[in-house]
């Protein structure tokens, strides 16, 4: 690997994307979670 490679890391868009599903994975399992609380 030569020093000149780009860092192995994603790209700041897709990490952005990341961060936006799991916090709405967390919303969805808090919804889901208030919903069954309700019934």
């Amino acid at each position: 690997m030569l020093w000149s490679d780009p860092a192995d890391e994603p790209p700041e868009e897709l990490r952005s994307a990341q961060a936006g599903l799991r916090r709405a994975g967390w919303l969805l399992a808090v919804a889901m979670i208030a919903v069954f609380l309700l019934l």
